[in-house]
């Protein structure tokens, strides 16, 4: 059996993350949390780490953008005893909705929430699954702060600092947490 008592949990998981080199197009070297998400040691661990980062914190709701935000938000949100928020690609949600646009790389896209899927004054951690140009979460963040909640923090899984996401997030004074960082994009 493995011991784990002084392992590196940040390397560890980063060693589950599949590496797809030219998806979905030529240079991109997609990351892909499949093989952490189909290993039920990893996939707990992974949980736990978020688990007991917001354990204390006095969360009222976790907010997962679409669509892999949705995968490990929930769980989250099922362990913290607390609701759940699918912040969705525009089209996708059939209540009155909230819209954020934002920049892709070649174009835009918009984000949309239920206008009653926070109160104001809720306190709220944002997650999904990585952290590219920083645009989705962003636009999530918005969303959350235009309805009155208060992100207590980003989140995600993997951050890739050369597309500069993770310092807009910071720059624009937003807490956010990551578990592991790839180089290259």
């Amino acid at each position: 059996m493995e011991n784990l008592s002084n392992l590196d949990y940040s390397r560890y998981l980063k060693g589950w993350i599949r590496t797809v080199p030219n998806w979905p197009s030529e240079g991109v070297m997609f990351r892909d949390i499949t093989p952490l998400l189909q290993n039920p040691k990893t996939f707990r661990m992974l949980i736990d780490i978020f688990v007991h980062r917001y354990m204390g914190e006095r969360i009222d709701m976790v907010a997962g953008l679409d669509a892999r935000g949705f995968i490990i938000g929930s769980v989250l949100a099922y362990e913290l005893n607390v609701g759940f928020v699918p912040i969705r690609k525009k089209g996708k949600l059939p209540f009155t909705t909230v819209a954020e646009e934002y920049e892709l790389e070649y174009g835009n896209a918009t984000v949309e929430m239920h206008t009653d899927a926070v109160k104001p004054g809720d306190r709220v951690v944002l997650i999904d699954d990585l952290i590219a140009t920083g645009g989705t979460m962003m636009a999530g963040y918005k969303l959350l702060n235009r309805l009155g909640a208060e992100v207590v923090e980003t989140a995600g899984i993997i951050e890739l600092p050369e597309l500069g996401g993770g310092d807009l997030i910071r720059n624009a004074q937003v807490p956010l947490f990551t578990v592991c960082s790839f180089d290259g994009h």
